[in-house]
Parts: structure tokens; C-alpha cells; sequence
């Protein structure tokens, strides 16, 4: 038994964003390009998951 089947339906575990493939940037020097906003996607994901984590401590993170 995994601590993944303990957890309540309604408070599902964070999942990662997206990664933006190397094509969709346009290398027109935008203000925020596509893999700034992936950085700042993924500094939220790092946030809900630690927040999940401290409600789910049987849970844990993975390598």
C-alpha cells in the first residue's frame, strides 16, 4: 500500500507543469518568454507540492 491511496479525493497531489518543447520560444526576446513562465509555473508546483506534502506526511516526494 502506497501512502498515494490514503489520500482524500479532493486534495489530489500537485502535478508538474508542462515543459515548453525547445521549438515554442521564438527567440524574439520577449519580456517573459515561454520558458520564464514555465520557470515561475514550476516555482508554484515546488510550493503546492511542499504545502501537500506537509498535509500528507505519509506520503513522499519522488527522486
Amino acid at each position: 500500500m502506497t501512502g498515494e491511496e490514503s489520500v482524500p479525493p479532493d486534495d489530489p497531489r500537485p502535478q508538474p507543469p508542462v515543459a515548453p518543447e525547445p521549438g515554442d520560444c521564438c527567440g524574439g526576446g520577449c519580456t517573459l518568454c515561454v520558458f520564464d513562465l514555465h520557470e515561475q509555473a514550476l516555482a508554484r508546483y515546488r510550493q503546492q507540492l511542499a504545502a501537500w506534502l506537509a498535509r500528507h506526511p505519509q506520503a513522499h516526494a519522488p527522486d
